[in-house]
Order: structure tokens, then sequence, then C-alpha cells
């Protein structure tokens, strides 16, 4: 397991305290800093103290081959890893006990090129964590499932990423990913341009969010719109076509009468949830989604707001560093010292 890390998120030490006791013959988990004065990494000291069975290594220092930190710190980590199999997921991820077994599963299969996942959602119960937390149960998984369905899954998720060395070296490696925005996105797509498939792992890992403001969730949702927007321009302008909510306002502004508004903003509210409840409850059982299964209107009223805005910036912040986007690229603008103590959720 690879583990590229920046700052110390929320629950972090029991996010990788999971990875240490994983029902798996053999396996190691080899972290990744980029300074040597990282809050992290009395955090991973902790972990290699409490859990001495356990492979667990630690690289401070990662040389800067390209715009993007991460995908730098991928790319040693790649060097590093005494197995065949890679598999990386975020710092903020927590897993259970099979973890490995469910993610190694699919390559029985030598079609398939990259695993994934959804997720499940751990918040604080504010208003802007469980947002967040909406967003894959009843946006990205529907999409996702319908994808796989059509044979057109082309990308995968940063919470779990698994792919084989031999598989990695034939796109050229983490270090022919460098200088894009989306590392996750275009492993997928790379690995499907060479004829694999990319598969999502059939259990949900679970994701815990920061506490954060409405403003930090609004800024994080616009930047991942943004690099969506640039990374698939056409079909970023067809996404609008799905905006249920939006249909129903042109509706209830145009039409003829309000008889017509209202059954056309019924029958967007009883299919919208309808979808929300059977993927993000019934299949991938997150928490939230069943406690509030309202908030996906809020969400999709938000959303409409920041798919309009995101027609108008080019400009990210990510981890304490601030990029202009252009095409799947990441131009730097500015450094940023020193990570914080904690960090905003990619």
């Amino acid at each position: 397991m690879l583990k590229p890390v920046r700052g110390v998120d929320r629950g972090a030490y029991e996010n990788f305290a999971s990875m240490c006791v994983l029902d798996y013959p053999e396996y190691e988990i080899v972290f990744a800093v980029g300074e040597a004065d990282d809050p992290i990494i009395p955090t991973i000291q902790a972990l290699q103290r409490d859990f001495p069975d356990t492979q667990i290594r630690l690289i401070v220092g990662v040389e800067q081959l390209g715009a993007c930190r991460k995908t730098n710190n991928l790319c040693r980590l790649a060097k590093e890893a005494r197995y065949e199999l890679l598999v990386m997921n975020d710092s903020d991820v927590r897993v259970e006990k099979d973890y490995l077994r469910v993610v190694t599963a699919p390559f029985r299969d030598a079609k398939v090129g990259v695993v994934t996942a959804f997720f499940r959602g751990i918040t604080d119960s504010g208003l802007a964590s469980e947002l967040d937390a909406m967003g894959i149960p009843t946006e990205g998984a529907p999409n996702t499932i319908l994808a796989e369905f059509l044979g057109t899954l082309d990308y995968a998720f940063g919470w779990t990423m698994a792919i084989p060395k031999q598989r990695l070296a034939e796109i050229g490696g983490f270090e022919a990913l460098v200088n894009h925005h989306s590392d996750d996105f275009m492993l997928g797509n790379e690995i499907s341009r060479k004829g694999y498939r990319v598969e999502v792992m059939r259990k949900p890992v679970w994701m815990v969010f920061p506490k954060q403001t409405i403003e930090e969730f609004l800024r994080h949702e616009l930047r991942w719109m943004v690099q969506l927007r640039n990374i698939r321009p056409d079909g970023y302008l067809a996404l609008f076509f799905t905006f249920g909510l939006a249909w129903s306002l042109l509706v209830a502004a145009l039409g003829p009468c309000w008889k017509i508004a209202l059954a056309y903003a019924a029958l967007y509210l009883s299919l919208r949830l309808s979808l929300a409840w059977e993927v993000g409850v019934r299949l991938i059982e997150d928490p939230t989604v069943r406690r509030k299964p309202w908030l996906v209107i809020l969400r999709d009223a938000l959303n409409l707001c920041l798919y309009i805005a995101s027609f108008f910036s080019n400009t990210m912040a990510w981890r304490g560093f601030r990029y202009r986007v252009q095409g799947a690229f990441l131009i730097p603008l500015q450094t940023e010292a020193h990570p914080s103590g904690s960090t905003q959720k990619d």
C-alpha cells in the first residue's frame, strides 16, 4: 500500500491504523512525505511503534519531477514498493479488515488493469461535511455504475487505486502523470486506452470528512468541476442535460401553466430521491444518505451554481498550493512553504 501524505487529516492515526491489521497474508505500507518537518511524521512513527508486526516504512524527501506533488510522491513509492501489486489510497480513507482481499480479487481476471472503489462517509455532523459526503453515493456512484454497465468506465477514484506494476509500466509509470491534475482519472483513462478494464471493488471504503465551512466545501467542489471541465470539455457541456433541478426551474419559468411545472418538479424529486436511496443507501449503505436524503436536493442546487461558476475560472488551490489548470495539466502559480497541521480534503 502506497501512502503519499502531507499534513494531518482528521482521524489520521485511526485511518492509518485500520490498514495495519488487515486479514491478508503479506503486505507492506510505505508512506512518503515531501518535507522533513511535516507534522504527519510523528503519527507515522507512532504507527511503527504500535504495530511492530506490520511492515511500515517512511520515506522523507521526494524529488520533484513535475507539478503535482502527490504524483511525485507516488513515483518514489512505486520504485520503493517490494511487491508486484500496488494499492494507493488517500490519507482520509479508513478500511475494514478484508480490504486487501476485496481489492485484489478482481485481478484474477487478466483483463482487469485497475481496481477502484466507492466510499461511505464518516462526518462530523456539520452541514458542509454532510453535503460533501453525499457526492459519491448519490452522484458519482450512479454515473460510474452506468459507465461500467455500458463498458465505458475509463477512470478511477483516488480513495482506492490498485494496479499491478507491469500495467503501470505500460503507461510510462507515474512519471508520465506528474504534470496532470487528476492522477486518478488519468490512471484509469490510460489503462483503459491500453485495452484493460477498470473495475469497482464490491465493498466501499470509509472516507473521513474534515470539519469544514460551507465556503471550504464550495471551493473544493469548484476545484473538482474546473478539473473535470478541462479534462472532458465536450462531456462537461453535456452534463447540463443531467441536472434535473435546472430543467424543473426552466419548466417553471417557461411552462404554459403551474400544473405542468408542479408535475415536472414532483417527477424530478421522485426520481432523484429514489436514485439516491437505491444507490446511496441500499447499495453503498452510506449513513449520511440514510439519515438525511433531502440533502441531495440542496446539493443539486449548489452543484448547478458551481457548474455555472466553473466556466469563469481556471485556477485552483490544492493542499496549500495554487495552480492554473490547462487541459489535463497543472501549471504552478505559487509555492507554499509548509504543510499546515490539518489539511483540507482532496
